[in-house]
């Protein structure tokens, strides 16, 4: 039924472009209505970044089991306005730009947690150039940074078919914690940075950057950008890379948030930002509803 739902009102999305390309006002108003959705979500996505940064300096100061409980649970909750982002995808704007987009240091995957773990392991100084070179490096799945590099840290692997990695506490206070921390904390302070980046290139009012850019489009062209978005994350991203793989292979480290067994929420909330964008609504994580600009 969900599936139905979705793909209707992509299908009366790609209508409404053969018809209503040129139009004028409602077009206008339809791209200051997704920038203004699209600032709010990324707000949101960098103030529960925060969160979740000081929650892991808490922690890294004086591991204990609560404090990485108190780390996770922000992490999980960093997850959900993300999440809605990943609709604003696939079109070559500032997440995913060839040149300088942040997506493979914000949410790449699948993780081989072994690389993290040799990192850990050896004797480079742990800085957030050093990680941010060692993404993708050698391997495409050499995940070193990231919401996921995050979770792997704090949840650990996931070798229980029935809940999620069980990590201990302590892991942060053996021959490794030192490094450990200062790796986890790193990450952290990088998944700020790069979000907020993202904040700044749709920033209303900001001469040169993204957003303007947005703003200057014509319909179509803006559109095109919009529904590209809801097409390949609803189709060819949430159904066939991350809902397929893992079913295809039975193996739930294919699983998108595998260390945390958070992969549900995933789905949801990439579903719920395709959602936003066709209802042009967005409810921040205050409760306030953003209806344009």
């Amino acid at each position: 039924m969900h599936i139905s739902k979705w793909t209707s009102a992509i299908l009366l999305s790609v209508s409404l472009l053969i018809v209503c390309t040129g139009c004028g006002d409602p077009a206008t108003d339809l791209q200051s209505n997704y920038a203004a959705i699209v600032l709010a979500s990324y707000e949101d996505s960098v103030s529960t970044a925060r969160e979740l940064d000081e929650a892991i300096d808490a922690f890294v100061a004086a591991p204990s089991a609560e404090g990485l409980e108190a780390a996770k649970t922000a992490w999980l909750a960093a997850r959900e306005p993300y999440l809605q982002t990943e609709v604003y995808r696939f079109y070559d704007g500032p997440i995913d730009n060839p040149t300088d987009g942040p997506e493979g240091l914000l949410n790449a995957w699948p993780l081989d947690e072994s690389h993290i773990d040799t990192i850990i392991a050896g004797t480079d100084e742990i800085t957030a150039a050093y990680l941010e070179g060692q993404n993708e490096t050698p391997n495409e799945d050499s995940i070193a940074v990231g919401y996921h590099a995050i979770e792997y840290l704090l949840w650990g692997a996931d070798t229980d078919p029935n809940g999620p990695g069980n990590r201990p506490h302590t892991d942060y206070t053996d021959a490794n914690g030192a490094r450990m921390g200062t790796y986890l904390a790193t990450v952290s302070d990088m998944l700020v940075g790069h979000l907020e980046s993202l904040t700044s290139a749709w920033m209303d009012g900001m001469a040169g950057n993204y957003r303007s850019e947005f703003a200057a489009l014509d319909s179509s062209a803006a559109t095109e950008k919009i529904l590209t978005g809801m097409i390949i994350l609803s189709g060819f991203e949430t159904g066939g890379e991350r809902i397929q793989a893992a079913l295809t292979s039975g193996d739930q480290e294919d699983e998108h948030s595998c260390f945390s067994d958070n992969t549900h929420r995933d789905m949801v909330q990439d579903l719920q930002g395709v959602l936003n964008v066709w209802e042009g609504s967005y409810t921040r994580t205050d409760g306030s509803v953003i209806q344009g600009g």
